[in-house]
């Protein structure tokens, strides 16, 4: 059928953006940051921790409000006391090349952030990192999470609970989280860190709906 004209698409059998590096994911192989500069922007929070893959949904309401509130509340205070800044997801930090993670709130202290803070996300350990529990992400908040900001240098590492309206912070001692002291709004405690001197979060204001 000579002089027949075929129509073709030379992008046909290309792969989606992404696509590779999600394959990657699932066949089990141990993944680097330059995988998860690859992941989709699907909407879902995506993480390394050491090489494997963890995607997390959209956040809920009651999570954002949470997230909103604390924000608010550590941007006043360091309004005032310009020592640092307080920066909320997504914005990732990058503890290794197997290591990528995408916490909901974090502090950079003006110390660390000249060795940190890049242009395009945090390469290093922030001074404080938060996370905003939920049903799907509380085993991996309290075990895995914890091990790695523990072994990266975190000096304290908040675990909102909004089911029942708790705190857990765990702080360094030595070369290690000590217990986690656990906080709540029904005994109406207010969070103090000493990383934020004067610092005052009233746990009433950060489950205010």
């Amino acid at each position: 059928m000579h002089g027949m004209c075929l129509a073709t698409s030379s992008g046909y059998n290309e792969p989606m953006p992404g696509e590779d590096a999600m394959k990657r994911a699932d066949s089990g192989v141990k993944l680097t940051y330059d995988d998860f500069l690859l992941f989709p922007d699907d909407g879902k929070r995506h993480e390394l921790i050491d090489g494997e893959h963890y995607v997390t949904p959209s956040p809920n309401t009651r999570h954002q409000r949470i997230s909103s509130n604390l924000h608010w509340m550590l941007r006043s205070y360091l309004e005032g006391h310009p020592i640092g800044e307080v920066f909320y997801a997504p914005f990732d930090v990058v503890f290794s090349d197997f290591d990528v993670v995408e916490p909901d709130l974090l502090y950079i202290s003006r110390e660390r952030a000249a060795e940190v803070l890049t242009s395009k996300h945090v390469k290093g350990t922030p001074d404080l990192v938060i996370e905003i529990g939920s049903p799907g992400t509380r085993k991996r908040d309290e075990t895995i999470k914890r091990r790695l900001y523990e072994s990266s240098g975190v000096l304290e590492y908040w675990v909102v609970d909004p089911e029942v309206d708790i705190i857990r912070v765990n702080r360094r001692s030595g070369d290690s989280f000590g217990r986690a002291h656990e906080i709540s709004l029904e005994a109406g405690d207010v969070l103090t860190t000493p990383l934020l001197p004067g610092c005052e979060l009233p746990l009433a204001g950060v489950f205010k709906e």
